[in-house]
């Protein structure tokens, strides 16, 4: 049974015992504490902790998920990966244990006619945590398994929990016995090898205290309302359902590894090295075209680098099979044909994807040149100070700077006959992952700090934003918090955090910054509104100080938001939506949205493109989003399903959580998105639209920003004033000026360049003198003094150089000259042949004169350069390059 099939069958199966289908969420988490979604239940956590109520009391999904805190294992044994699919099944406060334990059952016995997965029953063996009677008993006796296939695991096994004070509660798994070719008989309990886990069952009933790892924490009491849980991981049921021995060599991860073989010519299963590689390549490769399918791009920080290093990961492992040329192309499109069975989505966004993708295999093999040459030379380093072991340090360098895997640097460093300080790498790799998990760990403790508002949430219920059709109205404070804490009042001068019923502020998000303005209340108090938040989805959380009076939980109050400011931030976000949709009309649709921000008068927009955006195209870009304007195109917003607004062609954000219902924001007949912002009623409300400039904010993404209305024509109005100023300038009209400085411009190059020669010829005419007038001593040829302040370092050398060359026959000749370029002293000091086998070293004389000079230097032995900050510390370093001569010879 291929893994589609798998999933088909699992999201059927639960829609039709009533359970609402939801789509996997995006990989990048809608958590802060979290990088990557990296388990299924993760997109129904606000449910879970009773930040937001359910959308139905059943539901199921098959989410995609990515975990890499061992990277570096994975391709080492079969059973590590970093992408994976976790099917689930999830009741809130419905139904519990008998019906959770019922499902998984049915489905996994019932035959594949029947629409189950056919798993022979005599194969599933179970574990319940230890005193769990009621689930024993269930599968016992209502189920029929056998006494001697249940199994009693403890705390560590078989208790689930988030990490964090919230719900938690015991688990049942189930598990397929594979067979005595996996080992030795005795249940999970024995051999988790032989007996594989395909399903966990979590059946939420108990909320846990404060406590560190799986076991060390208290059970507070009992949860108000049960909840189920459950995750069955699909690789695995596919590697059962499709009789292979793991999961490498399932449908979706075979293919890749055969393509890999067609790239290189190496067979799986030919050898444990290229086994481990193959492995690498496939999970590595599937994982990157998910990351990038749903928006991340390879960078240096964050979910961006995670990408990069698995990416680079899959190449070098490419390379160390033998693969010379690019390979990514031919990879991606294999899992795209693939996993583009389940996500259609990575079939429509081939191109971006790919593009991407080939960026990054491009950067790479870039780096890997740039990175050979730095290991090379820390290789003669290692070798010249007589040393066998490449530092840990140089080779964490490679691997953080230059994204050198340590199996690139091992290699390397044996072919130039070096082993490398392994112990010392993993030690400072294990510090770096050391300070992320402690920032991690202090990021976790944010769920403690929504205890408020969930409290306030959970007794008025959600927000209600009448902001799209009005600036002002009435409301009722229904929650107060005062430096963090709820509160029943607070006074004049008060720091606060107002919660209304309902409100015209619009919360900041999708990019656009938040409304301010004020709340009044009955009494006479004032709030000046600073900043709106939503802390708990649907809570509106309005951030500011009170000004008069005293405000009350349950005051009755007049909100009303700064209409000119909203007015502003509306305009921007209408032009961000027409940049938009003009950039991929003219770069395609790579050029998706990365991110956005709105503020009054001005926004910028970030874009997926792999290369710099010509001038020329940014400038018809530009002319078409005022175009736009002119045509005066209404504006208009509809609420309508997820499912119509993807038939209707509307723009989706990456990353961006969307629910069932949405809302579409569509101009005209040009542009169409989804979005929850405000904007302008007509395209003619925004005036002029002015785009500052693009640049790159990261690999593949590009960034522009603009202005827009009065802004916009403002800064026009400063550019005008400039040219005019020019014109009077340079004696010519607008559209001669740029023809008129750059010839002004070459003229002064050209006599830049004239004066350059003057000065230099007029420094080397002295070089006869200083040659003639060298100091004899002890047979040594000394010239040393000062030249003409402002002499360059290049002339300064040439004059140096030249002196020498002027010194007759086979006299030992040491030469150096002093200066003062832009207040600072220069000096260089060259030595011939003759003098240096007397001991005389240009570097060991630089080095003392620039020690007087107050700086360093340094170079080779016949010729040196330093300087320092000392210019009336010349005749002292004089004297100390005199002195140093006559004590070595």
């Amino acid at each position: 049974m291929e893994s589609a099939e798998i999933r088909r069958r699992w999201l059927s199966f639960f829609e039709e015992r009533g359970h609402a289908v939801v789509p996997s969420a995006s990989l990048i988490a809608d958590d802060p504490t979290l990088l990557l979604v990296n388990a299924g239940m993760v997109p129904f956590k606000p449910y879970f902790l009773g930040e937001t109520k359910p959308p139905a009391p059943r539901a199921t999904s098959v989410q995609k998920c990515v975990r890499t805190p061992d990277i570096e294992e994975v391709g080492k044994t079969t059973r590590h990966g970093t992408f994976f699919q976790m099917c689930g099944n999830f009741s809130f406060g419905d139904y519990f244990k008998e019906g959770a334990i019922t499902y998984a059952w049915e489905l996994l016995t019932s035959s594949v006619a029947d629409g189950g997965y056919g798993l022979e029953p005599e194969k599933l063996w179970i574990t319940v945590y230890l005193d769990d009677d009621e689930a024993e008993t269930i599968w016992r006796e209502k189920i029929g398994v056998p006494a001697e296939r249940i199994q009693r695991l403890g705390k560590k096994d078989n208790f689930w929990s988030m990490g964090v004070p919230g719900p938690c509660g015991p688990c049942s798994e189930i598990n397929y016995d594979r067979g005595p070719d996996f080992g030795v008989e005795g249940g999970p309990a024995v051999n988790d090898e032989r007996y594989v886990e395909i399903w966990n069952l979590v059946f939420m009933q108990y909320e846990r205290g404060a406590g560190d790892g799986k076991e060390d924490f208290p059970i507070l009491g009992d949860l108000p309302s049960k909840n189920i849980d459950t995750g069955l991981g699909l690789e695995r049921l596919a590697m059962i359902l499709q009789g292979v021995q793991n999961m490498y060599e399932t449908d979706t991860l075979r293919v890749v590894m055969d393509k890999a073989t067609e790239l290189t010519g190496v067979q799986y299963g030919a050898a444990h090295g290229t086994d481990v590689s193959m492995r690498v390549v496939a999970d590595h490769i599937r994982t990157s075209v998910m990351l990038i399918g749903d928006g991340v791009t390879p960078g240096n920080e964050g979910r961006g680098y995670v990408l990069r290093r698995i990416m680079r990961r899959a190449i070098r492992n490419m390379r160390l099979m033998g693969a010379t040329g690019p390979v990514v192309q031919d990879l991606v499109d294999v899992v795209i044909n693939t996993m583009g069975q389940q996500y259609p989505e990575l079939v429509t966004d081939r191109k971006r994807i790919e593009t991407v993708a080939l960026a990054e295999e491009a950067a790479f093999l870039k780096a890997v040149k740039g990175g050979t040459n730095i290991l090379d030379s820390a290789v003669t380093e290692t070798k010249a100070a007589g040393g066998t072991v490449l530092s840990g340090d140089k080779a964490f360098l490679l691997h953080d700077t230059w994204g050198f895997p340590i199996d690139l640097t091992l290699e390397m460093a044996a072919e130039q006959g070096l082993s490398v300080d392994e112990p010392g790498f993993r030690r400072l790799m294990q510090e770096q992952r050391d300070r992320a998990k402690a920032d991690a760990k202090a990021k976790k403790t944010g769920h403690a700090d929504m205890s408020a508002y969930r409290e306030i949430a959970d007794g008025a219920g959600a927000t209600e934003f009448t902001g799209y059709a009005t600036t002002q109205g009435e409301s009722t404070v229904v929650g107060l918090l005062v430096n963090g804490v709820s509160a029943p009042a607070a006074s004049e001068g008060d720091e606060v955090e107002v919660v209304l019923d309902r409100t015209p502020f619009y919360a900041e998000g999708g990019g656009q910054l938040a409304d301010q303005g004020r709340i009044k209340l009955d009494s006479g108090a004032v709030i000046v509104v600073r900043d709106v938040q939503q802390p708990v989805p649907g809570v509106s959380v309005h951030k500011g100080s009170v000004q008069v009076g005293e405000v009350t939980v349950g005051a009755s109050a007049y909100a009303a938001i700064d209409v000119s400011r909203r007015r502003a931030i509306a305009r921007a976000h209408s032009a961000t939506h027409l940049t938009h949709q003009a950039l991929r009309d003219a770069l395609g649709p790579t050029a998706a949205q990365a991110g956005s921000e709105n503020s009054p008068g001005r926004f910028r927009f970030d874009f997926g493109s792999p290369n710099a955006v010509p001038g020329t195209v940014l400038t018809d870009v530009e002319q078409k989003i005022n175009d736009v304007l002119s045509r005066e195109l209404d504006v208009t917003a509809e609420i309508m399903s997820i499912d119509e607004a993807k038939k209707q062609g509307a723009i989706a954000e990456f990353g961006e959580k969307y629910g069932e219902r949405v809302r579409v924001v569509t101009i005209g007949d040009f542009s169409k998105e989804l979005c929850g912002g405000t904007h302008v009623g007509n395209t003619a409300q925004l005036g002029l639209v002015k785009l500052l400039g693009e640049s790159s904010i990261g690999s593949g993404v590009r960034r522009v920003e603009a202005l827009v209305g009065v802004d916009a024509y403002n800064f026009l109005a400063k550019e005008h004033t400039v040219v005019a100023q020019l014109q009077e300038l340079v004696k010519g009209r607008p559209e001669e000026l740029p023809e008129k400085i750059a010839s002004m411009l070459g003229k002064l190059k050209d006599a830049e360049k004239e004066i350059d020669k003057f000065r230099a010829e007029k420094v080397l005419q002295a070089a006869a003198g200083l040659a003639a007038g060298a100091q004899d001593i002890r047979g040594v040829a000394l010239v040393v003094g000062s030249v003409q302040d402002g002499t360059g370092a290049d002339d300064l050398r040439k004059l140096v150089l030249d002196v020498r060359g002027r010194i007759q026959g086979d006299r030992p000749a040491v030469v150096a000259l002093f200066t003062t370029a832009n207040d600072r002293p220069l000096t260089v000091i060259a030595t011939n042949e003759a003098a240096r086998e007397r001991g005389l070293k240009a570097g060991d004389l630089v080095r003392t004169a620039a020690k007087t000079l107050g700086g360093g230097g340094g170079g080779k032995p016949d010729v040196a350069q330093g300087g320092g900050q000392n210019p009336a510390a010349i005749p002292d370093a004089i004297a100390a390059v005199e002195r140093l001569v006559v004590e070595t010879v």
